[in-house]
């Protein structure tokens, strides 16, 4: 998958918001992170910048040192809030949702609304850290990938 400049952030491919409200997952960043093997995942609310969502299973999160966002928020640990509905934590918002053994993910109306996506919002899938990776919803690097002659995968 590409970089679109030397050194700049790695692009795993475009998904697209389905009218359902499904999303697909790209396979490089799925098998990277392994994000299927739990079958729920963590959304948090990206950057001003990129908007959209990062996505995150507990396996990654937990561990890491971001592992308080959980043990601080345990009803998002255990998954026991309601499906999509966002909890705020230091200045983000955080929900779970299922993914399929496939990868997608499926995105309610009040989720869209909360991240200010649609359907046909392109995602651009950006490889963030080890813990999380974006699906970037505006801003330079998708504006970027729009202009970009290579190769860049749609999902």
């Amino acid at each position: 998958m590409p970089r679109m400049n030397k050194g700049g952030k790695f692009i795993f491919g475009k998904s697209v918001i389905r009218d359902d409200g499904t999303v697909q997952i790209p396979t490089q960043a799925m098998e990277e992170y392994g994000i299927t093997l739990e079958k729920k995942v963590y959304l948090f609310t990206g950057s001003k910048v990129t908007g959209g969502f990062c996505v995150t299973r507990k396996g990654l999160l937990a561990p890491s040192k971001l592992g308080h966002i959980l043990t601080e928020n345990i009803d998002l640990q255990n998954y026991a809030s309601q499906y999509g509905e966002f909890i705020k934590y230091k200045g983000r918002h955080y929900c779970w949702a299922d993914i399929s053994e496939t990868g997608q993910i499926t995105l309610t109306d009040e989720m869209m609304r909360f991240l200010h996506i649609e359907p046909g919002t392109q995602l651009l899938s950006i490889r963030s850290s080890d813990i999380a990776f974006t699906m970037g919803a505006k801003g330079p690097l998708l504006e970027r990938a729009q202009n970009y002659t290579g190769d860049i995968p749609m999902f």
